[in-house]
């Protein structure tokens, strides 16, 4: 497979649909909806999680923040491997770092769960809602990036 630094909107290919011209590398407005809910849903219900939790506020204060650093490291990781892949300039500490961050991110939410005097459902709800959180960033910044590149090459 050819790497996307190689590909240009000229040597691309367009799908046709209808009387519209679609590059398949631009993301969908469903693709891009999907992922914004999904990343809503996640957060949203997590922190909801937490409000209606009965642990002391120190704790709902280390799983929040914990959701907030994996939220940035996740973000950070799909830009520095993203630029890589395009051949811009990304140093190893950065990137290195990024990775021990994300992994650090899950590692303590693990750890914080495995600890928690709460049941195993709400556990596995946190667990989930952390899950989708995480994966549904990534989307919504790889969707972010293709869909400002797409838009500055129209110009």
């Amino acid at each position: 497979m050819e790497p996307l630094q190689h590909r240009t909107e000229e040597n691309s290919p367009i799908v046709k649909q209808g009387e519209n011209l679609r590059n398949p590398f631009k993301p969908t407005a469903a693709f891009t909806g999907a992922s914004w809910f999904a990343l809503l849903t996640g957060t949203v219900g997590y922190c909801i999680g937490l409000w209606n939790a009965s642990m002391a506020l120190n704790e709902k204060g280390y799983y929040f923040t914990i959701l907030l650093f994996g939220l940035f490291a996740v973000i950070s990781v799909q830009k520095s491997v993203r630029d890589r892949a395009e051949g811009l300039a990304v140093t190893d500490l950065y990137y290195g770092l990024s990775w021990f961050a994300t992994i650090a991110a899950m590692i303590l939410l693990t750890i914080g769960l495995w600890n928690a005097g709460i049941t195993l459902s709400e556990k596995g709800f946190y667990a989930m809602a952390f899950s989708l959180s995480m994966f549904s960033a990534i989307a919504v910044q790889k969707n972010t990036r293709d869909a400002k590149m797409f838009k500055d090459k129209e110009l």
